[in-house]
């Protein structure tokens, strides 16, 4: 089985959190903002804020689909009813 690189897949997202990753772009934008690093490590940095930013936006297009379904069987549950 191949997986796409930066995809958000359920044995990979083990213990990740999108909170922490959103905290950790902020942290890489404000050092690089700040001029606090050398221009080596402000790719190396940008860099690795492109790959988290790529995991979040699997994370949300997963969460979007769950809630698509989730509002789906409830459209059919309501029906069903009538």
């Amino acid at each position: 089985m191949v997986k796409r690189k930066g995809a958000a897949s359920s044995d990979s997202m083990e213990g990740w959190n999108y909170e922490a990753k959103v905290l950790e772009i902020e942290g890489i934008i404000a050092r690089i903002e700040a001029g606090e690093l050398e221009l080596e490590e402000v790719f190396a940095q940008f860099a690795s804020a492109v790959e988290y930013l790529r995991q979040c936006e699997g994370f949300l297009q997963q969460r979007r689909q769950q809630v698509d379904l989730l509002i789906e069987t409830l459209s059919d549950d309501e029906t069903m009813q009538r």
